[in-house]
């Protein structure tokens, strides 16, 4: 029978008793012996006698501070047990208690190894441990040391994989304890554990704390509520971190036991006011996150809360509002349908005009964080306000709001891609708004270059397929504004100019290959440098570009070329991936290969894109669809600037063609003429649509389909052509669509010169007698589109066939054209005149008005061809539109000279219009006048700059804004508003001349050069020359005007002698002028006795300039009040018009310019040259062009080649020269002798005029003649000492007054000879000429005077010859 367990207790105590040195081995197997017995015993005090001596035997002998663990182990079971049995009152001394404790606490510590095979012992031991509440033992014995060892040693060994037994037995000790008294030291051990929750789930330490917490709540509250108290008074004075974190508790406490924490609150709220910027910071945490905490609560029970915290977006430091931010961030994602959360979002929205731009970038990126979370019910006012912060003064933010807006747009796409959400004007809106930042010049990063590529690959995800980005840019073109359009336009064309540019490089390489030349060298640094502009960064790329076209290996530039024939946007993406691929990025130019790559590739548009519109497009018609209009305006913007991606949907597209209602035909012709040359239709192909449409269609219909068919590659289009035109023509006899017919008519002339003479006759003969001679039917008068003014149906049919005949004129250059160009000029000089074709079949004024504006605008656009025909007295009558009595008319007339001149279209002489557009009433027309003035002015020199030709200083005149004073001077001599003789009023001579000193300040102000002193000091010194060569001739016109002519010289040269000019050296001035001789000629009377005649009635004085100056300043020096039309691009604005500019002008004339206009050069020997005089009767038998050498009526070329003379004094030819390029073509010039020899001459010409006997003269002596064979003009100088009476040969006579003018006077013997051999001169000839010499000497005439070409060659053996010999054309 087996022993009684305690009679076995108490004999192991016994012989454990006995051992002096006693075994591990003999320990452990007593010990287990004792565990197993102890085990078995009941709770009985009465065994105590029994147990006693095993409690004396392992206390002797140290075993509750043995080294082993097993023996410890054993040892802390057995006292476990032995407590349990003898429990309530074990009787155990302090001290033994205490040990026994401390040996239950490291057993406790082995509970984290949950794999141990002793775990189930030691929680055996902790849940006997709790079960007994021994613990309060612990507090007896005052052990507060090991209570938190205890403490610690839970919250470290705790686990989440411990059974729920452990858990309860640990929460049930600490329990304990806590009822019988908290401990500041214990306070801290767990909120310490309270506050380590990190990031992801919770750790079982922070569990065992709350549930710890929320069982003690009673126990625990006084203390932690008097810690935070002090925490929050005393936060200057904190000394550990756990009280440091005071913030970081309450958070954890408010979500386990929030009600604790109602006493605290109030003292949170305080801290938002205190000074200390971190505290406030981390008060504002706080608050947020209490809120989210509450949710739906907030509003109700801690309202204040939210108030004091939506305080603080008005807080005065940065970081405090940004955390605020944050703050409310989390609040409305919490809780989105919150009443609270429209305030939020209100608060927000205010921060996005924050000062700080920290602030605004948060704010953004606040606002675009919620509205991703729900797009659908996100404010649309907020996103305009969020996109509006792309123009933010600050990079940082602007880089910013761009990344973030890019969010939430790829978010709505995909959204959209997935059907959870329809197109959505308000999303659209964000790329709308990023395009229009191309406009700001001060935003770097949005300039064309960079949205080019933001267009093509930032704009969509990657993931978004082609048919779903074309849906998304039909409904973003239907909001596109015309601003939109134009930055979205500038964009395509400049990739598309790059891609033509660089297809222009990878030939010119092939080239290079085989033929290095300097020419070709020279064509690819230009192209590098064009290319080079579609790059942010031009120079650097241009560097890059030259590194690049140093590579040897042709498979990158194969591979270029592959990119650039690709149309596909899926293949060409794909095929730039393997081409990087291949170059790999260890390749030094990989860099800039990936960048140009993606300019090579069709990224933005692909053939695909191209397909689904029109696709779209044919699908939607039938149902009408409202995004109908923007695909096809879509399209057809992207056709202008890729129109090879239409191929591969024709068939689509020729349904759409011939389909007779469709709405939108105008803009698919404008999109057929743009392709045709690069798709597989062909003419016969759509051929009714395209005869329709000229027959009854609009002029936006009928002008490109005409286009279009000249632009199909096929052989059949000029019989389409002739086809066309004589069907236009029978119909235009029927009298049905007589207006559509003739514009049509226009167009074909354009095209197909050849069609159009085929009907020419019949044209021009209905024209003139169904239209311009008989009185059409009266309709009611209706607008007309291009002046937005009333006009009957009878004027409006008379400008039809007018624009008709002109443009069978534009393009017809061949001696057919020649011939019939004076009719056309006949109809003209009448409409300009009297505004009808014949004298009274029309009586509105507003009928006839259009009508000279018609008439003006047709000879404007002869005069780029046809200007050797145009009369003077047209041209008068042409310029004088611009005094029109209708004031729309004069603004249109100066709107189109303006273009034109632009352009560089018509010849420079139209610009005085300008000059008499000053004098208008109107202040704009006046402002808008002197801008237009400015900027032919600047453009034109500039292209004098570029120019730069080696012409003779004769012509290089003709090139110079300036030279257009030659015309102007003309015209003023001739307006009827010259004042009358006698007129003694200053301030009608003023208002008279002011608009030509205008004219003149502008021409030597600097600022409108781009600050080129060098051009105002040509400039200066031409003006000059111009002036004193006028004084020298004669009106060709109307001899009478002749004084008018030479007043207005004289108050030019008053003028500018008013500005300060010491400095000029007028040794300087040219002495050639070329003057036009259907305007001048050489003068018949003496300069200098015509000179006392005067046809004003004041003296021009220092006074009278100062007034004229006065009179320009006052008026146009004031701001315009409307912007200039005819969209400047590059000109300058209309506000260039204010006194500062004008006030600067006037003082840099006359101080530091002229001070720079001091250079010293040798005086050329002076020369005059002129034509035969021709009179206004004889318009179509004289050259009027002030641009050509000689006379000449047919349009034929000029070969210029130079002779010399050699040492025997006989000619040989000099290498031919390229004939000079003018603005203006075929009109005969007069040289009129600049006499501006200095000024010390001037004023002894003046003493010495009255008393010719005593000076010596220069006798210029010109003869002119001609013949069937040519014409000739020579010169001749000599110095005179006896009889100077004037013969009847063309004389100017200078006097010369001392021995330095007879040095310079001698000079001038040595003269130039200009032969003209030609057949277009009417009149006497070379031979006549001869002959007639011949006779004079027969009859004893002097003829000394002249010297042949051979005397001149003898004469001066380094004499020079021009000779001009045409050639067919």
């Amino acid at each position: 029978m087996a022993a009684r367990p305690e009679i076995i207790v108490a004999d192991i105590g016994r012989k454990l008793a006995q051992q002096t040195r006693i075994s591990k081995d003999f320990i452990v197997k007593s010990l287990r012996q004792a565990a197993s017995a102890l085990s078995d015993l009941d709770q009985l005090s009465s065994l105590k006698p029994a147990i006693w001596p095993l409690i004396e035997s392992l206390v002797k002998h140290g075993l509750l501070k043995h080294k082993d663990k097993d023996v410890r182990l054993l040892v802390a079971i057995c006292f476990s047990e032995i407590l349990r049995v003898l429990a309530p009152d074990p009787s155990l001394s302090d001290n033994v208690f205490r040990e026994v404790f401390e040996l239950f606490v490291s057993m406790f510590m082995e509970l984290a190894d949950v794999t141990s095979p002793y775990f189930s012992k030691r929680v055996k031991i902790l849940e006997t441990v709790a079960a007994l509440e021994c613990c309060q033992g612990m507090l007896d014995i005052g052990s507060g040391d090991l209570i938190l060892d205890m403490f610690h040693t839970f919250f470290s060994v705790v686990r989440d994989e411990h059974p729920r037994s452990l858990l309860s037995g640990m929460l049930s000790i600490m329990t304990l304890i806590l009822k019988e008294g908290i401990d500041q030291r214990l306070l801290e051990v767990i909120l310490q554990n309270l506050r380590n929750k990190g990031e992801g789930p919770p750790p079982a330490s922070y569990s065992l704390a709350v549930d710890l917490i929320q069982t003690c709540e009673g126990q625990v509250k006084p203390a932690i509520c008097g810690f935070l108290t002090s925490c929050i008074l005393a936060r200057d004075s904190l000394q550990n971190e756990i009280q440091q974190s005071y913030h970081e508790i309450i958070f954890e406490l408010f979500q386990c036991a929030p009600q604790m924490l109602l006493a605290i609150i109030p003292s949170i709220t305080q801290e938002l006011l205190v000074d200390e910027v971190d505290v406030r910071i981390k008060s504002v945490n706080l608050i947020g996150k209490l809120l989210v905490l509450l949710k739906d609560h907030y509003a109700q029970e801690h309202h204040h809360l939210f108030v004091e915290l939506m305080k603080r977006f008005s807080d005065k430091v940065a970081e405090v509002r940004i955390s605020v931010m944050r703050c409310a961030k989390v609040c409305y994602l919490a809780n989105p349908s919150a009443t609270e959360s429209h305030e939020i979002l209100s608060s927000l929205e205010d921060r996005l005009l924050d000062i700080d731009c920290s602030v605004r970038m948060e704010a953004v990126s606040v606002l675009c964080d919620i509205a991703r979370t729900s797009l659908k019910n996100f404010p649309a006012e907020i996103v305009v306000q969020m996109t509006e912060r792309l123009r933010d003064k600050m990079t940082s933010v602007r880089k910013e709001a761009l990344k973030k807006l890019l969010e939430i747009y790829h978010h709505y796409c995909s959204k959209c891609f997935e059907d959870q959400m329809t197109l959505n004007e308000n999303f659209e809106q964000i790329p709308c708004k990023i395009l229009m930042l191309c406009y700001d010049n001060n935003l770097k990063e949005f300039r064309l270059q960079n949205l080019e590529l933001f267009l093509s690959e930032d704009m969509f995800p990657n993931a978004l397929p082609v048919e779903e980005r074309t849906r998304h840019w039909i409904f973003l073109y239907s909001l596109f504004t015309p601003a939109h359009v134009k930055a979205f336009n500038s964009i395509l064309c400049q990739k598309g100019r790059f891609q033509t540019e660089m297809r222009g490089y990878l030939s010119l390489r092939k080239e290079e290959k085989e033929n290095v030349s300097e020419k070709v060298i020279g064509r690819i640094k230009v192209a590098f440098k064009r290319m080079s502009s579609a790059f942010p960064d031009p120079i650097k790329t241009e560097e890059l570009f030259d590194k690049l076209s140093h590579i040897k290996e042709s498979s990158i530039f194969d591979g270029l070329m592959q990119l650039l024939d690709e149309a596909a946007f899926g293949i060409a993406v794909t095929v730039r991936e393997i081409f990087l691929k291949k170059v790999g990025d260890k390749h030094p130019c990989f860099k800039f290969l990936e960048a140009l790559s993606a300019k090579c590739i069709n990224n933005i548009f692909g053939s695909e894109h191209v397909h689904h519109i029109v696709g779209y497009i044919s699908s939607s018609r039938c149902r009408d669809h409202p995004l109908e209009a923007s695909s096809v305006d879509l399209l057809l913007v992207v056709i202008n600037n890729f129109p090879s991606l239409l191929r591969g949907s024709e068939n689509q597209f020729k349904m759409l063609i011939l389909e007779n209602d469709f709405p939108f035909s105008k803009q698919l012709i404008q999109i057929l003429a743009k392709a045709a040359p690069f798709i597989s239709l062909t003419v016969s192909d759509i051929y009714p649509s395209l005869e329709r449409w000229c027959l009854k269609g609009n002029r936006a219909q009928r002008k490109p389909a005409i286009s279009a068919i000249a632009d199909f590659k096929c052989s059949s289009k000029q019989l389409a052509f002739v086809d066309l035109c004589q069907k236009l023509v029978e119909s235009l006899h029927k009298g049905r669509n007589v207006p559509t017919v003739l514009k049509s008519l226009g167009c074909i002339a354009h095209h197909s010169v050849l069609a159009f003479q085929s009907q020419e006759e019949e044209i021009i003969s209905y024209i003139k007698e169904k239209i311009f001679e008989e009185q059409l039917p009266d309709d009611p008068v209706s607008l007309y589109e291009n002046t937005g003014y009333s006009v009957s149906f009878n004027c409006r049919m008379k400008i039809y066939g007018l624009k008709t005949l002109v443009k069978g004129f534009l393009e017809n250059e061949g001696a057919h054209g020649r011939l019939k160009i004076n009719n056309l000029l006949d109809i003209l000089i009448k409409m300009l005149q009297n505004g009808e074709f014949t004298d009274d079949s029309m009586r509105c004024e507003s009928d006839k008005a259009h009508i000279r504006l018609a008439a003006a605008k047709s000879v404007l656009q002869l005069s780029g061809r046809w200007d050797l025909h145009i009369p003077p007295q047209m041209f008068l009558s042409t310029v004088m539109m611009a005094k029109d009595s209708l004031s729309f008319i004069r603004r249109l007339f100066i709107d189109k000279i303006h273009k034109l001149l632009k352009k560089h279209m018509i010849p420079i002489r139209y610009a005085c219009a300008f000059s008499l557009a000053l004098s208008d009433c109107l202040k704009d027309l006046q402002n808008a006048s002197f801008n237009y003035l400015i900027e032919f002015i600047k453009n034109y020199s500039r292209a004098v700059r570029i120019k730069q030709t080696s012409l003779d200083q004769g012509r290089a005149m003709l090139n110079y804004p300036a030279y257009v004073v030659v015309f102007l001077l003309h015209v003023l001599a001739h307006d009827p508003g010259f004042p009358p003789e006698n007129c003694q009023d200053r301030e009608v001579y003023v208002q008279f001349f002011r608009p030509f000193a205008s004219v003149l300040h502008a021409l030597v102000n600097a600022e409108f050069v781009d600050g080129d002193i060098d051009l105002i000091k040509t400039t200066f010194l031409y003006l000059r020359s111009i002036f004193r060569a006028v004084k020298l001739a004669e009106d060709a016109v109307d001899s009478q005007k002749t004084p008018k002519l030479h007043v207005l010289a004289d108050i030019g040269i008053s003028v500018l002698n008013a500005m300060k000019h010491d400095g000029v050296s007028l040794a300087l001035s040219p002495v050639l002028v070329l003057l036009p001789s259907s305007l001048y000629r050489n003068s018949l009377t003496n300069t200098f006795e015509e000179a006392k005649y005067c046809p004003i009635g004041i003296v021009f004085d220092e006074n009278f300039v100062g007034a004229l100056t006065e009179k320009f300043q006052s008026e146009i020096g004031q701001p315009a009040t409307t912007v200039v039309q005819c969209g400047q691009k590059d000109g300058l604005r209309s506000n260039i018009i204010n006194k500062k500019i004008v006030d600067s002008a006037m003082s840099k004339q006359s101080g530091s310019l002229m001070n720079e206009l001091g250079m010293q050069k040798d005086r050329k020997k002076m020369e005059t040259t002129v034509g035969p005089k021709i009179s206004a009767d004889e318009r179509h038998k004289s050259a009027y062009s002030p641009c050509s050498p000689v006379l000449r009526l047919q349009d034929d070329r000029s070969t210029i080649e130079e002779l010399e003379t050699d040492g025997s004094g006989n000619p040989r030819t000099v290498p031919r020269k390229e004939p000079p390029v003018f603005d203006s073509l075929n009109s005969e010039l007069s040289g009129i002798e600049s006499e501006t020899l200095t000024q010390e001459l001037v004023e002894r010409k003046r003493k010495v005029n009255s008393y010719y006997p005593e000076t010596d003269f220069i006798r210029t002596k010109i003869t002119t003649s001609g013949s069937s064979k040519g014409s000739a003009a020579s010169f001749s100088q000599q110095c005179d000492h006896g009889d100077h009476s004037l013969d009847s040969c063309n004389e100017t006579v200078i006097p010369l007054a001392d021995a330095a003018v007879r040095k310079q006077a001698a000079s001038l013997i040595k003269g130039k000879v200009l032969l003209d051999r030609t057949n277009s001169l009417r009149g006497k000839g070379l031979t006549d000429f001869c002959q007639q010499r011949k006779r004079n000497r027969g009859k004893g005439i002097e003829d000394s005077g002249n010297i042949s070409a051979s005397q001149a060659f003898a004469e001066n053996n380094n004499g020079t010859l021009i000779r001009t010999r045409r050639q067919k054309a």
